[in-house]
């Protein structure tokens, strides 16, 4: 039976990440019992599970993870470095090494780790990753169960959001040859029940166990099939580009998916990633979805997913203006600026956006973009309140507060018309001595259209951003002198 409030707790190292999240829920709505671990702890509170208690941890300072270990029966290892490949299996070393040590201390029986197949002739830094991690927690005395799994269709998953937007975005895909390597996708929803079932499970001695969907199939054959799904009219033609570096840099250009994660899919795509579950089916038998059905599941969940994150402060405009083919993942754009002044001053400053300074710098090109959403027929009301501070609400020419975080963050939803979906925000981070404070675009794309909107935008925002961190940064710290 699940381990619950009373046989114990499960504590899932890397609750922040893509399965972490998702298994942190699935868990939580079966009554178990929950430490989420992660560096992003704000982001994990900011979820609000049930039954789960939220905690810092970093795999890189091992005193971090004694608290997060603490009455634990069961460790989830879902830790992945996504470095450069010359730091990346070093950084792998460096994580496991320091959750062994904090292991010794621990009253953890069991690891469960998600790692990924393994194909015989292994050239992929980032599946080697994965395989060294598991052999380094095998060294310690607690039963490790290793999950071995390819491809998982999820909204959010890297292969699902990479195959989208290239439908999404392109009249004609000619994807690399690495689509023609055939892999076993597995339904989101079945790995999260795998594993649930592998914590339950009592262990007395290492195994490794892999997870497979119910086909061996080519990511190409994933692509005609959601093709077909979609209703659009596509051209697949796959052509021999003979390097990841192209094929990284091609994605980068027509898809939202993060480059990390672009170019561990890649790396992972390039081999047949054969698997054979029968074990794993005999220990937690369950119904696999198909893939058919696990294409239109995910489809219908991605909206529900990207507006129920408390990065769009769950504000009703921007769900009314969220449209199915926008990206999954934002893309991204912004300028960190170190600073000593206060925090305080910094958040005053910060919440003048709009008034007398304006938008802190390049006011003019502020104005034109307004006024070209005038002649579209935007329809932008000017101005801003007639107070110090915000609130939630509040507009400020195109755009509306949707995030306020007292001398923390401040975040806007753009309200102009382009195709997509924007916000802006503006971080504060206390680093002891001195302040970090970050100016950064974020913007969910809307097809081909979209992702050119982003592009052209991008010289401005680089020399726009930085521009207004300085200024704002110079401002706050007039303040605090004449505070002084």
């Amino acid at each position: 039976m699940p381990i619950s409030t009373q046989t114990g707790r499960v504590v899932i190292l890397g609750a922040s990440g893509y399965i972490g999240q998702h298994l942190t829920a699935h868990l939580s709505r079966n009554g178990f019992q929950v430490t989420a671990a992660a560096r992003r702890i704000e982001w994990l509170q900011q979820q609000k599970w049930p039954h789960v208690r939220c905690c810092f941890a970093d795999v890189y300072q091992s005193k971090t993870l004694a608290a997060a270990f603490e009455g634990a029966d069961v460790l989830v290892y879902l830790v992945h470095a996504m470095t450069e490949d010359d730091d990346l299996l070093e950084k792998e070393r460096q994580a496991a090494q320091h959750t062994l040590l904090a292991l010794k201390d621990s009253q953890i029986k069991h690891i469960v780790y998600l790692g990924s197949m393994q194909p015989e002739d292994n050239h992929s830094p980032h599946l080697q990753a994965r395989k060294l991690t598991g052999d380094l927690l095998r060294m310690s005395n607690i039963p490790v169960t290793e999950l071995r799994t390819g491809i998982v269709i999820g909204a959010g998953s890297a292969a699902f959001e990479v195959m989208r937007d290239m439908v999404y975005n392109l009249p004609v895909l000619t994807p690399p040859r690495w689509v023609r390597s055939k892999s076993s996708p597995v339904a989101l929803e079945n790995l999260l029940n795998y594993l649930q079932g592998l914590v339950t499970l009592p262990a007395t001695e290492n195994r490794i166990l892999e997870a497979a969907g119910p086909e061996y199939i080519s990511y190409q054959t994933l692509f005609e099939r959601f093709i077909a799904m979609s209703g659009k009219r596509r051209w697949l033609i796959p052509i021999p580009l003979p390097t990841s570096f192209v094929s990284v840099y091609f994605l980068s250009l027509i898809t939202s998916v993060p480059t990390s994660l672009a170019k561990a899919l890649i790396q992972g795509l390039n081999h047949d990633l054969p698997a054979d579950s029968a074990e794993l089916q005999r220990l937690i038998p369950q119904n696999l979805i198909a893939i058919d059905d696990a294409i239109r599941n995910t489809l219908a969940q991605e909206q529900q997913q990207v507006m129920d994150s408390p990065d769009w402060g769950y504000d009703p405009d921007a769900r009314a203006r969220w449209r199915p083919g926008y990206g999954y993942y934002p893309k991204q754009a912004g300028f960190t600026l170190e600073t000593s002044a206060s925090k305080a001053s910094l958040w005053k400053i910060v919440q003048q956006l709009g008034g007398q300074e304006g938008y802190f710098y390049a006011n003019g090109l502020w104005k034109t973009r307004a006024r070209i959403d005038d002649l579209l027929g935007g329809g932008v009301k000017y101005g801003r309140p007639d107070r110090d501070f915000l609130k939630i609400g509040d507009k400020i020419d195109g755009w509306k507060v949707i995030g306020l975080k007292p001398q923390r963050e401040l975040a806007l939803l753009f309200g102009m018309k382009a195709p997509g979906l924007g916000r802006l925000t503006f971080t504060i981070t206390d680093n002891g001595e001195s302040r970090s404070l970050d100016v950064r675009a974020w913007w969910h794309p809307a097809g081909f259209s979209g992702l050119l909107y982003w592009f052209s935008m991008m010289p401005a925002h680089q020399f726009i951003f930085r521009g207004m961190a300085k200024r704002i940064a110079s401002l706050a710290r007039q303040k605090d002198r004449c505070g002084r």
